[in-house]
């Protein structure tokens, strides 16, 4: 079995949340989506202190994809500096798995 990250980001809103997610999931570069919200989020930015409303937005894809999901997601993110991280999915249902590692794998995908 590859290697699989869960791959998270938000957006201000959900629209824009959906329309990413479509756009990732459409092109294969997750398997699939959620989305979560609103959140509350607190963070320094741009030298200030903040709060505000977000939707995040958790993708599942195979580690060898990262670097074309982190891609799109830069160009078609609304905001400049988007938060992009990964982390590893170290365990799961093997079905489950597998469907990511197949649903992402651009030879197989059905």
């Amino acid at each position: 079995m590859v290697d699989l990250l869960q791959v998270s980001t938000a957006t201000e809103n959900r629209e824009e949340a959906e329309r990413l997610a479509r756009s990732v999931v459409e092109g294969r570069l997750a398997a699939g989506a959620q989305i979560v919200g609103p959140v509350i989020s607190t963070f320094w930015h741009q030298g200030e202190f903040g709060t505000a409303e977000e939707w995040q937005l958790l993708f599942k894809t195979r580690a060898d994809r990262y670097a074309d999901l982190e891609g799109h997601l830069l160009r078609h993110h609304p905001w400049k500096n988007p938060e992009i991280s990964a982390v590893p999915i170290v365990a799961g249902s093997d079905a489950y798995l597998r469907w990511v590692e197949k649903t992402t794998d651009l030879d197989s995908a059905d």
